[in-house]
């Protein structure tokens, strides 16, 4: 045994984030592995591409701020609206910690699909939250399709309310995004 400490899937992302950051894209596993002397197979225990890694990145924002708004006590008295507004104004202050990250992923790239495969984990996720704890005081339909259907549906519109919001953070110009903050306010009352 040579006391060598494992690499963790964090620390994976970490390094991952700087060097597109500092470098650009790396151009293999390998490369990337021996960069930050750790070993490629290490790599392929938490991800199986850079792609895959990337997605994960953005499924972990909305992961994070689930875990905060939980150890909050208060969080757990909220009405949904509340629920939803706090989750936009953690979720949006961590995208604002990593914000040159996420700009360059998603705003630099000028194919907008390959940006929408990007937030596939973090659809799930988010699509899971506003089921499980926004919209379980909804009218029951009697019908269990129906009732299927309907969640589908506020599960996506809730989805693209979260797009929108993001693209507009993506653009806001103003001081510490506080016209992303009105926003949200605004989007959230109006939904």
């Amino acid at each position: 045994m040579t006391g060598k400490k494992r690499i963790t899937s964090d620390k994976i992302i970490e390094l991952y984030m700087n060097e597109v950051l500092l470098n650009g894209t790396p151009k293999s596993v390998y490369a990337f592995a021996k960069e930050n002397k750790f070993e490629e197979n290490e790599f392929y225990q938490f991800f199986s591409s850079f792609e895959v890694l990337e997605k994960q990145i953005f499924a972990i924002f909305c992961t994070k701020t689930l875990e905060l708004l939980l150890n909050n006590e208060d969080y757990k008295t909220y009405d949904s609206k509340s629920k939803l507004l706090s989750f936009y104004y953690t979720f949006f202050e961590l995208l604002t910690a990593n914000r040159s990250y996420v700009y360059q992923r998603l705003k630099e790239n000028k194919n907008k699909l390959e940006s929408l495969k990007l937030l596939s984990n973090l659809r799930k996720e988010f699509i899971e939250f506003t089921t499980r704890e926004i919209f379980t005081d909804a009218i029951d339909l009697k019908n269990e399709k129906i009732n299927k259907l309907r969640d589908k549906g506020m599960g996506e519109a809730s989805w693209l309310q979260l797009l929108f919001t993001l693209q507009f953070w993506l653009e806001d110009k103003s001081p510490n995004f506080e016209k992303t903050d009105i926003f949200i306010e605004k989007s959230v009352k109006a939904s």
